[in-house]
């Protein structure tokens, strides 16, 4: 008999299997249940197939991967009025309590009992059907794909960056790390009306990506100081006193110190990026130019809706990041490229009928 629900399984760090479970149930009059067609692999996908866990979030029972998907609603729960089966939809993979005070003042992504699809002990996304809440699922406009449904989530993720950032028309804007994520600060950057906007990182084939893609400029960091690589930025791009806005999206910390030193007085730094948890921070260089410093964690409020958006006006294009795509049976392949660095963005067809 064919598998009513197959699905990628971590078993432990390094050893992944297929395995069919059954399809999940409604468990509210809410919630919907999704036919997932297409998902994307992050970063922490690929962390947690290596080395079985990210921080205090360990793998200790088998898990289901994945989390960046798309799909089409199959079921839809009795008290359901906003979709009906044969959508496509967008899935927001973290579901929070809507209860706590975070919840309540709108900051839902920092609550402390979020259920986050692939953190364990929850289940990912990378099976044939998941079952979501009515209002975790966005519509797609009708000239979206479903590969750019599964680019929502990490669009998203650069959304609440540029958020956190509050990018306006007309500013200067330097983000380090020309990864999936930097790269989409780009984009989002573009479409928030910023007028310069330089990538930095040190891959010159990122970079030209980078350019083509949403950035008016790159910089190759150098092996120097950081306020010698924030002098050079500055002057390379005019940027006068420092850029209004600086994002890294790295995590490393040479580009974190750089981060401060370009700003100008007054200027904004959105940490996005995570590596060592400590590292040495300029906190003169920020205190002395009474810089706004923010983090961003995951996406919240209206970070979805407005990714969908972007795309269904045509504001902004993520087609150029999607560079490979592997049927659902071949799940290791595209975590073994990612894994490798190859390409941008890596999608994963779901199980086929």
């Amino acid at each position: 008999m064919a598998p009513k629900n197959l699905s990628f399984i971590l078993e432990k760090a390094g050893q992944v299997k297929y395995e069919d479970r059954p399809i999940p149930k409604l468990s509210s009059p809410y919630d919907v249940l999704v036919n997932v067609k297409r998902t994307g692999i992050c970063g922490s996908d690929v962390h947690y197939w290596v080395h079985g866990a990210i921080g205090p979030f360990v793998v200790k029972d088998p898990m289901v991967l994945g989390h960046e998907s798309s799909g089409v609603i199959a079921e839809v729960g009795s008290a359901v009025t906003t979709l009906k089966p044969g959508d496509r939809v967008a899935m927001e993979p973290g579901v929070p309590c809507r209860r706590c005070v975070r919840c309540k003042e709108g900051g839902y992504n920092l609550c402390p009992d979020m259920k986050f699809a692939a953190t364990p002990p929850y289940d990912g996304t990378l099976a044939k059907y998941y079952v979501l809440p009515e209002d975790f699922c966005y519509k797609l406009g009708d000239n979206m794909s479903l590969e750019e449904g599964a680019m929502v989530e990490p669009l998203s993720v650069a959304i609440h960056v540029s958020r956190q950032g509050q990018i306006k028309p007309g500013q200067s804007v330097v983000i380090f790390g020309a990864g999936p994520i930097g790269l989409l600060c780009c984009g989002v950057a573009k479409a928030l009306g910023a007028k310069k906007i330089i990538a930095v990182d040190i891959q010159e084939q990122r970079l030209e990506f980078a350019k083509k893609y949403a950035a008016t400029g790159s910089y190759i960091s150098a092996k120097v100081p950081a306020t010698e690589n924030a002098e050079n930025i500055k002057k390379e791009f005019d940027l006068g006193n420092g850029a209004d806005v600086a994002i890294d999206a790295s995590g490393v910390e040479p580009s974190i110190q750089t981060g401060i030193h370009v700003l100008r007085s007054g200027g904004t730094y959105v940490q996005a990026g995570n590596g060592k948890p400590d590292v040495v921070f300029p906190i003169m260089a920020m205190s002395n130019k009474e810089i706004t410093t923010k983090s961003s964690f995951r996406y919240s409020t209206g970070d979805y809706q407005l990714a969908v958006d972007l795309l269904s006006s045509g504001r902004l294009s993520v087609k150029e990041l999607i560079t490979n795509q592997y049927p659902f049976l071949e799940a290791e392949k595209a975590f073994e490229e990612t894994k490798g660095g190859k390409g941008v963005k890596i999608i994963i067809e779901g199980p086929e009928e």
